[in-house]
């Protein structure tokens, strides 16, 4: 059989380490006997990934398989997907727990491709593994076809509670605040106006990152100091960062508290880079660190859904809510890995380990928050698009005391369910990257929530 392969990578990650993963991948590939064809490089951008699948094509493949070696959004899965009519299928690797930045970030990279293919209706095969592993089963299942990711269902919830109610009518009259566009390639973060304001009330405007720019710079710089005190009871180190750049970081946090009283928004989703680095010069991801301890909720990448979401769970738990991203589950370890950049509430720290401040792994601006998460009871929230259906998705776990596995803020997880079977249940489910969790066990007014909302339920 003739396997045409994509090796999708993004120059943000560690290269190196990322070039030693698809040199294991090739010979994995290699010592399957089948005939592998396609460039044994990385895929850097749309140019060059466009100019493989065209020799793909000529090549007359059989299979095509896309290398997720580390993340990067789902533009060009989607793109292969729709270009080829072979079997197809994605291969993305798992990196060590080592605590300091996420290398790779490939599940993530597969979470995103997997619910936009699932959105356009493209069935896939899939393989998490190391490639340095004892995984020839695994990727002859893989290149035969016997890994397709399936399709769960969402069930309609009849029964009510008083909390569901309140938790309803609480969100009625709400608004978000979209500040800029989400990225290219993230279907997860496309939404309807529309479709939130008939589903809980909630209306959305749309702001220009602009607006929050020039917000913050019309800041003051006594309000700065007062946000430095602010942020300095929270996390040590602030001094050992650019000084210049946590100034315009903690001046974001001052705009957009400009903004949500000026506009009476209750969450925010907004897009938060490239822009805040390389035309503002600041991150934003302290600031909403400090809202969400605030109970403002911020969802990056402009996932209105996401901010959504926070609200219907901020309400449910009466409690600060944390959007994460889920960036890895090891089976051997029944863990996950939950993880954002540096936003977490200051709340949610281990008390056992001191916050820091601290930069972007990729971009090396401040101000993020630097801490693992405390140990506890967590519920996860996603009000989800997946397979273009709307529903409710609803997950538990327990935060383990564990050392931090990548730096921002991370924890992890031990989820009801073994760690494999939701391994397979995120793929299944074509869940969205970001879910919103908070502590506490808060699935029963959930459920009613949804019955409210008449959204069908989904519980991985």
């Amino acid at each position: 059989m003739k396997i045409g392969i994509l090796p999708l990578g993004r120059p943000t990650f560690d290269v190196p380490f990322a070039e030693e993963k698809l040199a294991a991948m090739l010979a994995a590939l290699d010592a399957t006997g089948h005939e592998i064809i396609g460039p044994r490089r990385l895929l850097f951008d749309e140019e060059a990934t466009r100019a493989a699948m065209a020799e793909l094509t000529a090549g007359g493949i059989n299979h095509l398989l896309l290398l997720q070696v580390t993340f990067t959004d789902a533009s060009m899965a989607v793109a292969a997907g729709n270009a080829f009519d072979q079997p197809l299928s994605i291969w993305a690797v798992p990196e060590p727990r080592l605590g300091g930045r996420l290398r790779l970030n490939a599940f993530c990279g597969l979470n995103l491709a997997s619910h936009a293919l699932g959105l356009n209706q493209r069935k896939f095969s899939w393989l998490y593994a190391d490639p340095e592993g004892d995984i020839a089963e695994e990727l002859g299942d893989l290149l035969a076809g016997n890994r397709q990711a399936g399709r769960l269902e969402a069930e309609p919830v009849l029964k009510r509670n008083e909390e569901g109610a309140r938790v309803a009518a609480a969100l009625k009259g709400q608004k978000i605040g979209r500040i800029g566009e989400h990225p290219v390639g993230f279907d997860t973060c496309a939404y309807s106006a529309e479709k939130i304001e008939a589903l809980a009330g909630i209306g959305v405007d749309v702001l220009a990152l602009d607006d929050l720019f020039d917000a913050a710079k019309a800041v003051p710089a006594s309000t700065a100091v007062e946000l430095r005190a602010e942020a300095e009871a929270d996390v040590s180190g602030l001094e050992k960062v650019d000084q210049t750049e946590l100034d315009r970081s903690l001046k974001l946090k001052a705009g957009l508290d400009a903004i949500r009283k000026k506009g009476g928004y209750s969450a925010f989703a907004i897009r938060c880079w490239p822009e805040t680095f390389t035309q503002y010069g600041g991150a934003v991801c302290g600031p909403a660190a400090m809202l969400g301890e605030g109970k403002v909720p911020c969802a990056c990448e402009a996932d209105v859904y996401g901010a959504l979401t926070q609200l219907i769970l901020l309400e449910a738990a009466q409690a600060p809510v944390f959007l994460t991203d889920l960036v890895d589950i090891d089976a051997t370890d029944n863990t996950g890995v939950v993880w954002h950049c540096g936003q977490a509430p200051i709340s949610m720290r281990d008390d056992t380990v001191e916050p820091t401040a601290t930069v972007h792994t990729n971009r090396k601006q401040p101000l993020l928050y630097e801490f693992p998460l405390k140990p506890g009871p967590v519920t996860f929230l996603r009000i989800s698009q997946s397979f273009g259906e709307p529903k409710m998705v609803l997950s538990f776990g327990e935060m383990l005391r564990r050392p931090m596995a990548f730096t921002g803020t991370s924890g992890v997880v031990r989820f009801e369910w073994p760690a494999s079977d939701m391994l397979a249940d995120i793929i299944d489910s074509g869940l969205e990257h970001h879910m919103a969790l908070a502590y506490g066990d808060h699935r029963a007014t959930l459920r009613a929530v949804a019955a409210e909302l008449g959204l069908p339920l989904l519980e991985l």
